[in-house]
């Protein structure tokens, strides 16, 4: 089953910031991670509004995503916002069977 990243993030140092997000790519494509939203257009609809940035990347399975967090490319990249670039919530979230089965 697919599972997903959802990350929310507010960004302090948009320069800094940027080492972390242009590294992202090559993070995750050896672990078949794809992006499906960044940044853009949202709207808060609950909740506090601490968050002013909003990623959701897909991987083929949860052990994907999990192994490329925990990844030397991706701990690499994130150096750049752990710095006090930015703060970042990240969730791993699994998908649900495509097939509607919930079992």
């Amino acid at each position: 089953m697919p599972a997903y990243w959802v990350a929310r993030s507010r960004i302090h140092d948009p320069a800094a910031y940027k080492k972390y997000t242009d590294r992202v790519p090559e993070a995750i494509a050896p672990f078949g991670g794809k992006v499906l939203a960044r940044g853009g257009d949202y709207k808060i609809l609950e909740g506090p509004e601490k968050f002013h940035r909003f990623v959701v990347i897909e991987f083929p399975s949860m052990a994907d995503a999990i192994a490329c967090q925990a990844s030397d490319v991706y701990q690499q990249a994130a150096a750049f916002r752990k710095g006090g670039a930015g703060e970042v919530e990240l969730v791993i979230v699994e998908g649900i069977d495509p097939s509607g089965d919930q079992n």
